[in-house]
């Protein structure tokens, strides 16, 4: 073991934080000249000074539970004002130990060897033991200002080489640099976590399993731990644990827990959606695929809202039908609120974008249908609004002009953004806003003749009820128009 020259116990701070270690020093006086003798009668005095130093402090034993406060008659870091206490613990060589720090005061452990010399301190300290003797560890406060009663639980770290790890049976192993892959069995489908943590290095997982299934995670546990949350099929999985730079080096704990699932603890990722239905599912980098029967047509409105990922969905169905949504529900909730035909729909739940993963609620209900008369097609008159049903194709209506007339067209909706257009005699006019808000109005010019109108979203994924009307008024046009 390194030695050093103590003879009295200073505290003093370690990169600007009162860490809470011995160091001591023997300085000579100015001009005197310390001989042999004086230098062997020193080391004497300075090896009684740290025996001393142990002999009496109360004993820290592993595996048993400590529990102590830093008060203000607590031993006094002359450097910085906070408080500490000291206990002495009897390692062997070979251990790994690891000593942690919880309760109300913050604080920090430091552990020194028979010589005074600091070995570690950290809110939780793990250390490999390199010869058997007496040690010291000290609890201290994180500056002038903290006190409170704290517990120390201490252990010897058994580590283990083994290539599995089984649900609720937490592992502790060594990394040397190199990833080690290790074999998880899922024996029933469900939520469960995966953590892997460290105070020695960043650490990172990655976990790939049937049907082509691969995560991975770097920061997700907090303070650098890494963490995959998911929902895993019965089966073999590998998981490969390693840093997040590939140069990892020091202990590390890997665990396995099932993950508790909200509600009535079910998870659907296919199936049948049904009106009046909600279910809840977990959505972790593939698309997740449900059957939507509609028997009797009319309007529905299909939600899907999460807390975690970036909703969006797709629907599919008879004779062409398309819809898909993002954020229609607010705050990245999608939304698809439609007039559905009798038929078979497929419906895809996934992610706007990104790797994220988590849990989702899917819900069908149908919708009233507006108290009014939809026309979607035909000829638009002056003077006769109509309502449509917009749902991401454009309605075509057709305008006869019969003398020159100033046409103004407005398209309004509580729904979604309008957007409107015409055409025909070589005219092509369109307008977003011009309504004021989202609403759109388009007023042109127009010669005798056949003219289409086509009222839609501005957005494909719009969907909604809207109100289209026509005012006509004559007037001259000039020839060159």
């Amino acid at each position: 073991m390194a030695r050093s020259s103590s003879l009295a116990f200073v505290l003093v701070a370690a990169g600007g934080a009162a860490v809470g270690f011995l160091v001591a020093q023997v300085i000579p006086l100015q001009g005197q000249d310390i001989d042999k003798e004086s230098a062997e009668h020193a080391e004497v005095s300075d090896q009684q000074s740290r025996v001393e130093a142990i002999v009496g402090l109360d004993q820290l034993i592993l595996d048993e539970q400590l529990r102590g406060e830093i008060t203000a008659a607590s031993e006094l870091n002359g450097n910085d004002g906070s408080r500490f206490t000291r206990y002495a613990t009897s390692l062997e060589e070979g251990e790994i130990v690891e000593i942690s720090l919880r309760g109300a005061l913050q604080g920090v452990v430091a552990l020194y060897d028979d010589q005074l010399q600091l070995l570690d301190h950290a809110p939780v300290v793990r250390h490999r033991v390199e010869e058997s003797g007496d040690y010291v560890v000290v609890i201290s406060g994180a500056d002038a200002h903290s006190y409170g009663p704290f517990t120390v639980d201490s252990r010897a770290v058994e580590l283990t080489d083994a290539d599995t790890v089984t649900v609720g049976e937490p592992v502790d192993s060594w990394l040397q640099g190199d990833a080690r892959e290790i074999t998880l069995n899922i024996e029933e489908a469900g939520l469960y976590q995966l953590e892997m943590r460290s105070d020695d290095f960043d650490p990172y997982l990655e976990l790939v399993g049937p049907n082509g299934y691969a995560r991975e995670d770097d920061d997700s546990a907090g303070d650098l731990d890494a963490r995959i949350a998911d929902f895993l099929e019965a089966g073999e999985y590998t998981l490969t644990a390693r840093s997040a730079y590939g140069d990892g080096d020091g202990i590390y704990t890997l665990s396995v827990e099932p993950h508790e699932l909200p509600g009535d603890g079910e998870l659907r990722n296919d199936g049948s959606l049904t009106a009046d239905e909600s279910l809840n599912g977990w959505y972790s980098g593939q698309a997740l695929n449900y059957q939507v029967e509609i028997e009797e047509a009319g309007m529905y409105e299909i939600e899907m809202s999460a807390s975690d990922i970036d909703s969006y969905l797709v629907l599919e169905g008879p004779n062409g039908y398309y819809r898909e949504d993002d954020d229609s529900a607010g705050e990245l909730n999608a939304s698809i609120a439609d007039f559905l035909a009798p038929g078979v729909y497929e419906l895809t739940a996934r992610t706007a974008y990104g790797e994220s993963s988590g849990m989702f609620t899917l819900s069908m209900k149908p919708h009233d249908m507006p108290d009014v008369e939809l026309r979607n097609e035909g000829a638009i008159m002056p003077g006769e609004p109509l309502n449509g049903w917009y749902s991401g194709e454009p309605l075509n209506y057709q305008l006869e002009v019969t003398e020159s007339s100033l046409v103004t067209l407005e398209m309004r909706s509580a729904d979604f953004d309008t957007f409107i257009e015409i055409s025909g005699q070589g005219v092509a006019a369109s307008d977003d806003d011009g309504a004021g808000g989202t609403d759109s109005r388009l007023q042109e010019p127009l010669l005798p003749g056949t003219y289409t109108v086509s009222a839609r979203g501005f957005s494909a994924t719009g969907s909604g009820l809207f109100e289209l009307s026509l005012e006509m008024e004559p007037t001259d046009i000039p020839p060159d128009l």
